[in-house]
């Protein structure tokens, strides 16, 4: 595995992750670990997480969205691993 391989995460965050700071929570989160991408509200109540930088990274954002720390309640985390489009430029809330 290529440690300075970029790549791109897609996560679907669901439990209670609407209106508890949780967007800003991951912005924050990527932005510390040198990520690029997005997270926004989903209309069934979840989460979307994009972000893009080395893998490593990634996989961190990935454990943290996991772990016990985040606002609200996150009963479930799915992942989607794909190439990198680019073009994306800091970490926005949508």
């Amino acid at each position: 595995m290529d440690e300075q391989e970029t790549v791109r995460l897609t996560a679907w965050a669901r439990g209670r992750v609407q209106g508890v700071g949780f967007r800003w929570w991951v912005r924050a989160r990527a932005l510390e670990l040198g990520l690029v991408g997005s997270a926004s509200n989903l209309r069934d109540g979840r989460v979307e997480v994009i972000a893009e930088g080395p893998r490593p990274s990634c996989e961190k954002l990935l454990e943290l969205l996991r772990g016990s720390g985040t606002p609200g309640h996150v009963t479930g985390v799915a992942e989607r691993w794909s190439e990198p489009r680019g073009g994306l430029y800091g970490f926005v809330e949508q």
